[in-house]
């Protein structure tokens, strides 16, 4: 059994100022907007935050750089976010952009136990500078070290009181990888059933990644309802 929370400010009560934490989701697909939100009500600063963007303005991870609580941010992407992009013009932010395919595979790394690989992405630019190259079989390539957190948070559609978890479909893109990378994971879920309710072959992130699941019900402002016209 993991430890289930009933209140998203409980369950993000142990994360301090000056935390580093891996956030799941793709833009607004996937995302555990209840504990960011928690975040906020908490007032937690100075974060070092590592997810693929930064949310949108008033939503998602927005909700925390519009309320200047992140130090730095490891992303791939600042678009979305007029907000992010001001504080990165005015130096109001540390950021560190990462090619998208890297950063994915810096933070499995990281839950692998990987302390770094070798990429060809970046090579040639200024994301190589300081960075180690080396030459394999002919062609240059970067020295990359792996990304861990002190937290992770994920989002997913269902959970067993084990912690085993099963994503949505492209709600799942990074999320399994940081739930693996975190020293302690919080799974934000739609749906908590009994243990062996899910098959073991349908299973994508496995529970011994998993310290804590909480149940909350999202707004999922990604989702657009469409109907098909008839007549």
């Amino acid at each position: 059994m993991k430890k289930i929370y009933t209140s998203f400010t409980e369950a993000v009560s142990e994360i301090k100022d000056g935390s580093t934490l891996m956030v799941g989701g793709f833009g607004l697909c996937g995302i555990p907007e209840n504990l960011i939100l928690a975040l906020v009500e908490t007032g937690v600063k100075d974060l070092t935050i590592i997810s693929n963007n930064c949310g949108v303005d008033d939503w998602g991870l927005g909700l925390l750089l519009k309320n200047k609580q992140i130090k730095k941010m490891i992303s791939s992407y600042v678009g979305e976010n007029k907000e992010f992009e001001r504080q990165v013009l005015s130096g109001e932010i540390e950021v560190e952009l990462v090619p998208q395919g890297t950063l994915a595979e810096k933070i499995r790394a990281g839950g692998a136990g990987i302390p770094a690989f070798y990429t060809p992405a970046g090579v040639g630019t200024p994301i190589a500078e300081g960075k180690e190259t080396r030459n394999f079989n002919g062609k240059e390539y970067l020295l990359e070290e792996a990304l861990t957190a002190d937290f992770s948070l994920v989002r997913a559609s269902k959970a067993d009181k084990m912690g085993n978890l099963l994503y949505n479909k492209t709600a799942q893109n990074f999320n399994p990888m940081i739930a693996a990378a975190g020293k302690v994971t919080i799974a934000e879920v739609e749906e908590m059933v009994e243990t062996g309710s899910i098959q073991p072959d349908g299973i994508h992130t496995p529970g011994i990644y998993v310290q804590a699941l909480i149940l909350g019900e999202q707004q999922k402002r990604i989702e657009r309802l469409t109907v098909q016209k008839t007549g």
